[in-house]
């Protein structure tokens, strides 16, 4: 069971391939359903004054990926960011900034899953209020997923909309990359890394990318 907070010295002594390396073992258990279990009040009690979490998770909504539970992980171990189809905007990045850069995280895991609803509809073009634009978001793994599966481009093939689940977060990866200059820099001087996986709602198991 788990009694004790992440400190900074404990933080300090993490490493981007240990903190991947725990949030997969955790997802083995949970798989196993041999949830580790914690002391919430002790949690609750050391963090009050501040966190040092080891990793941020941008993930989709869906309820069906409690992502805390999923890894297996407690009160003050890993910030989650979390948005329909787990894309990047301006005021994600700024969280992923702020996670990585101000309070320590040593990872960013893009966290796609099976069969998500936001992709879906991407996949079909909906247009319905402000979902349009968020779907746009998706849209660049639809149209790189169209060039390399063959047959229908929408919801009804679920190859189409595998591919399209794995592009859309090597593309926000990318992204990622591309306009944080912060999280850039610190990815090549080797503080942190940024990865991707796919959550399979019918075995509860995260693969990487």
């Amino acid at each position: 069971m788990k009694t004790i907070a992440i400190t900074k010295d404990m933080q300090d002594a993490l490493t981007p391939d240990s903190v991947l390396q725990d949030l997969l073992d955790g997802n083995q258990r949970f798989v196993n359903n041999n949830l580790e279990g914690a002391d919430n009040a002790a949690l609750v009690n050391q963090t009050t004054g501040g966190q040092f979490p080891k990793a941020v998770v941008l993930s989709c909504i869906d309820s069906r990926v409690p992502v805390e539970t999923v890894l297996d992980q407690a009160i003050g171990d890993i910030f989650v960011a979390r948005v329909a189809g787990n894309f990047e905007n301006v005021d994600i990045l700024g969280s992923l900034e702020y996670s990585c850069n101000v309070a320590g995280s040593k990872l960013i895991l893009v966290l796609g899953h099976e069969s998500c609803g936001a992709v879906k509809a991407a996949c079909d073009g909906v247009e319905l209020g402000n979902i349009t634009d968020m779907l746009s978001k998706i849209m660049p793994a639809v149209e790189k997923s169209a060039i390399e599966v063959e047959g229908e481009a929408n919801s009804s093939n679920k190859a189409f909309v595998a591919k399209t689940v794995e592009n859309n977060v090597r593309l926000t990866i990318d992204r990622i990359r591309e306009r944080s200059q912060i999280l850039q820099e610190m990815e090549d001087n080797g503080e942190i890394k940024i990865v991707g996986g796919v959550y399979s709602l019918s075995t509860g198991k995260v693969n990487m990318l």
